[in-house]
């Protein structure tokens, strides 16, 4: 497709939900790699035991960063899953808008993101896409992370 054909059919999008990840576990391995990576080892991620009998949280929780950090793997289309971007030669994430942690993730608690588009813009040689993902929690009515997330499309 073309950048004007997707530009139009992206326009005919803004408001809807476009997106729906598959569910992932997020493990104590990964908030320990995590941890690792960022040199964050703060307690509420990576003792267990301490969490168990200190945290307001009755367990260790992932990195709010942990969660946000996600959404590109959480949004990534399945094998077999329609190519929403066919034409497109690069994807680049822009930067965000703001970025909220409503509540914490639990170690072996399922989440998934969604995403919203808000607004598509011709900028030159690429498409801004403004877009709000949602990072649910399985089971909470509250997400996890709510961001206004900017990724531009070059053709």
């Amino acid at each position: 497709m073309s950048k004007e054909e997707v530009l139009a059919a992206l326009t005919r999008q803004i408001g809807q939900e476009v997106q729906v990840g598959e569910w992932l576990t997020v493990t104590q391995d990964r908030i320990d790699r995590f941890a690792e990576a960022t040199g964050d080892h703060q307690w509420i991620h990576v003792e267990p035991e301490r969490a168990r009998r200190e945290s307001p949280f009755g367990d260790t929780v992932a990195h709010g960063y942990l969660t946000l950090s996600l959404v590109t793997h959480l949004l990534t289309p399945q094998p077999g899953e329609a190519d929403p971007y066919r034409g497109c030669r690069l994807l680049v994430n822009y930067g965000l808008n703001k970025v909220r942690f409503p509540t914490p993730v639990k170690v072996n608690s399922r989440i998934r993101a969604r995403r919203t588009l808000k607004a598509i813009e011709d900028v030159g040689p690429a498409l801004q896409m403004l877009s709000v993902v949602t990072v649910d929690i399985e089971g909470q009515d509250k997400p996890a992370c709510v961001a206004e997330a900017l990724r531009r499309m070059y053709f």
